[in-house]
């Protein structure tokens, strides 16, 4: 009998085991070399970790966005990685819940702690401009120094902005306001501006990636807006490429992330996202995404260090957009924009 007490424990104890070996959390975020990353180093120290298993769920922020709202009251996901944009909206939607403020959350810039305290930035990206060195050089222009560059007439047809429904489209309106007496709650200053002045230097509102990069590296391109992390991914392509921080401040972007609120594993959710902002983890991603390290114990090589918004100055200088007013009037610009500017 007590033999038999004995191998019934054991057997118990085996099952509760791989029970919690069998922990699953479903984790979504952006796809591409992003999420090759995750899988092949933020992830699999996770799971020797906890023992968890995580399962990681790419797509574009928009439809990760659009699956919280469908899964609300039975969310799959546990934790989410997408913009702050598309992030505040989730915010906004009660759809995140409240940041642990422990371990590595501790370390983050304040910058990176978005508003509320459900959410944290997992990446710093500039926006900024972006200029052939070759076509610059040609003409005998000096580089770009700042953002009303984009309104010279000198540069007319020789501009690629992304559209308002991209993100950096949206920043350039943003910030032509903000340099002509504007800001998010006045508007018309902006719109003015782009219409009358950056809109006759547009070549294309371009929205792919892939096709900004070709427009940049040909030279049909001669200046654009775009963030640090693509320019640079162009740039080690061997492009006459630059990338500049307009002397107004490069505006800030982040790759932000949430633990889900009614998550089925929130407990793993927040011991994940403490794992993503962990030094060594922003580190990673430094490296291989050009994403600016949040957590202020992170170490770069100096190599890394030059390609990324990397320490106190830098992430100080950033222009944080306010997004509690944007996302209340993206429809209304978006209709705006289409109507005056890109026509």
């Amino acid at each position: 009998m007590r033999k038999y007490q004995i191998v019934m424990s054991a057997v118990a104890m085996a099952g509760c085991m791989t029970a919690h070996a069998a922990e699953t959390i479903y984790v979504g975020g952006f796809g591409g070399s992003t999420e090759q990353i995750f899988k092949e180093k933020i992830i699999p120290p996770f799971e020797a970790k906890t023992g968890a298993k995580v399962i990681y769920v790419s797509g574009n922020s928009t439809d990760t966005l659009a699956k919280l709202q469908a899964q609300k009251g039975r969310q799959e996901m546990s934790l989410v990685m997408i913009d702050d944009g598309p992030m505040y909206q989730a915010i906004g939607q009660g759809l995140c819940a409240k940041v642990e403020d422990s371990g590595s959350i501790k370390e983050l810039y304040p910058n990176a702690r978005m508003v509320g305290d459900r959410s944290v930035g997992i990446g710093f990206i500039a926006t900024g401009l972006a200029y052939n060195k070759e076509v610059f050089a040609k003409n005998g222009w000096a580089p770009p120094t700042s953002w009303l560059d984009l309104a010279d007439p000198k540069f007319k047809q020789k501009v690629v902005i992304p559209p308002i429904t991209n993100g950096y489209g949206l920043l350039t309106l943003v910030m032509m306001s903000k340099l002509h007496g504007g800001d998010e709650n006045k508007m018309d200053p902006g719109f003015d501006v782009m219409t009358k002045k950056v809109a006759p230097n547009v070549l294309a509102w371009e929205p792919s990636p892939g096709k900004m990069a070709q427009m940049l590296q040909t030279g049909e391109a001669a200046l654009a807006v775009w963030g640090n992390g693509r320019v640079q991914a162009v740039i080690d392509q061997g492009a006459p490429v630059e990338f500049v921080y307009p002397k107004e401040g490069a505006v800030a972007l982040m790759s932000a992330a949430c633990v889900v609120e009614g998550a089925p594993q929130a407990k793993l959710g927040q011991q994940f996202m403490q794992h993503v902002v962990s030094a060594d983890s922003q580190a990673v991603l430094s490296a291989s995404q050009g994403w600016g390290p949040v957590n202020t114990n992170a170490k770069l090589s100096p190599d890394v260090m030059k390609k990324v918004v990397y320490g106190p100055d830098k992430v100080k200088a950033l222009v944080s957009p306010n997004y509690e007013v944007i996302n209340t009037k993206r429809a209304e610009w978006t209709s705006r924009w289409n109507r005056a500017v890109e026509r």
